[in-house]
């Protein structure tokens, strides 16, 4: 019997991987024949050994959904020769049998079936570098939100034993100063004879509060590396935005230049509205549901005190609010304020606020 040697030299070799963490599911799909797929370990080396032996020779080009392993996975397929594109999930067209018949083959064959089609567009795949900036931005903002829901915790404990505070602490903002936290520890009796509960969430308070002064000197220690530290300074230029709220622009954008336009980029802050458009009716919704949950929300908040520093916007405010309620024209501020990061970012210019008189 004759033995050839196949190659797939100059053959795309499409790879749909459906990432889980002990496993993979994939499947293989040549330029010209059937999609095959199999279950193995999740590891990029024991992939491209089957596509060798299997597939010599080709050009490899793998596709999977954004998810837990980040972009963990993607570097490990491009290390060992691998392509690679990451897609989010929404993206990846699906039939009604596909919504109701879900299982990891069904996914990997989709979506190994539409990256030969040509239907699918990778999300921005960050550098190394980018990802730590970015997670000590992410993780000072989630300290930040623990130390919240234990000062609650605190304030709870407190109604429930019917604590009363004293006058000097009427004015909420010297709340959580030393000289409450030393009232706290030292003068606070409970209902119980002990008051064990109460310690332990100020012993948490206290750690917590430490860690995310550590994680404010380490984000504000990383505004003046140099990478970061020209667009930090035009940032905070524009009223509302200071050094923390211009960081987590800057690592979350990273490259601006991905971005075409103000659409585009108000898009990824999720601050376009939905749109449902049937012949001559044509009617928008609410903000759209896609969009960076990190940043969107952050400009917003921005919004409001902008709008009571800068004059021009501030007048563009009043105007929305003739015809519409304030929440809705607070969106419509922090789209003009979305354009005004972008144009600052590519520009290199710094923002110059409008002022009655000027």
């Amino acid at each position: 019997m004759q033995k050839y040697n196949i190659s797939f030299k100059g053959q795309k070799i499409f790879i749909g991987i459906d990432v889980h963490k002990k496993n993979w599911d994939v499947a293989v799909a040549p330029e010209v024949g059937f999609v095959k797929r199999h279950s193995q370990k999740a590891s990029a080396k024991v992939l491209i050994d089957f596509l060798k032996k299997n597939y010599p020779d080709g050009d490899y080009l793998a596709v999977y959904e954004t998810g837990f392993s980040g972009f963990s996975t993607y570097y490990a397929l491009k290390e060992v020769g691998i392509d690679c594109i990451v897609i989010h999930a929404a993206d990846v067209p699906t039939t009604q049998y596909e919504e109701v018949m879900k299982t990891d083959r069904i996914d990997s064959v989709k979506l190994v079936r539409s990256l030969k089609a040509g239907l699918l567009k990778g999300i921005y795949v960050r550098e190394r570098e980018n990802i730590d900036d970015r997670s000590v931005v992410r993780v000072r903002k989630a300290i930040q939100k623990d130390l919240c829901r234990y000062k609650s915790r605190v304030k709870h404990i407190l109604h429930c034993n019917g604590v009363e505070m004293p006058e000097c602490f009427d004015n909420t903002n010297t709340h959580w100063s030393n000289a409450f936290m030393n009232w706290l520890k030292d003068e606070v009796t409970l209902l119980s004879s002990t008051r064990n509960s109460l310690d332990l969430l100020i012993k948490q308070v206290e750690t917590i509060r430490m860690n995310l002064l550590a994680a404010t000197r380490m984000l504000r220690n990383l505004s003046q590396t140099e990478r970061y530290k020209s667009n930090c300074k035009r940032l905070v230029t524009i009223p509302g935005i200071g050094v923390i709220v211009a960081m987590s622009i800057l690592t979350e954008i990273y490259d601006v230049k991905r971005f075409r336009n103000e659409k585009e980029f108000a898009a990824y802050l999720g601050l376009i509205p939905t749109c449902h458009s049937s012949g001559e009716k044509v009617v928008h919704g609410e903000k759209t549901f896609r969009g960076n949950k990190q940043l969107g929300p952050m400009i917003v908040e921005a919004a409001w005190i902008t709008i009571n520093r800068d004059a021009g916007l501030g007048s563009q405010y009043l105007r929305y609010r003739e015809r519409m309620k304030p929440q809705e024209a607070i969106i419509r501020i922090a789209r003009k304020l979305s354009n005004i990061i972008l144009a600052i970012l590519k520009s290199e210019k710094e923002y110059i606020p409008y002022h009655m008189g000027s």
